[in-house]
């Protein structure tokens, strides 16, 4: 374990992104804060930094425990972060209005209706 590593990194070896190209790409476009800053890639970060991460429609924000160069396993690269209070309280109330109000468009299994099925959907409409 080192004092100081770039966020890029730390961000691939604490899980938050399956790459480092991944994890700078969301970083330039802005999706990464590093205590309430725009980060860049090659920002350092180390124990006590409070990272903002926002990942499709979920926001995180975590606390710096340490810094590891390598990504280890999940329940290792796991320690290296405490998330916030907030963030938690956040994330669980996103992930209850996702239960109560699904996707409409969830049920849709099957996907776009061939041409047979458009065919007899027209049948259907014209008797």
């Amino acid at each position: 374990m080192e004092d100081k590593l770039r966020v890029d990194k730390w961000l691939w070896a604490a899980r938050f992104f399956k790459t480092r190209s991944l994890a700078v790409e969301a970083i330039n476009k802005g999706r990464v804060h590093v205590n309430g800053q725009q980060a860049k890639p090659a920002r350092d970060v180390g124990a006590g930094d409070l990272i903002d991460v926002r990942r499709g429609d979920l926001d995180m924000t975590v606390r710096v425990r340490a810094v590891s160069k390598v990504r280890g396993p999940a329940p290792v690269a796991r320690e290296l972060y405490d998330e916030t209070p907030e963030s938690v309280a956040a994330r669980e109330k996103a992930a209850e209005t996702r239960r109560l109000a699904p996707e409409p468009a969830a049920d849709l299994a099957e996907g776009r209706p061939t041409k047979r099925d458009r065919r007899l959907i027209d049948r259907w409409r014209q008797s």
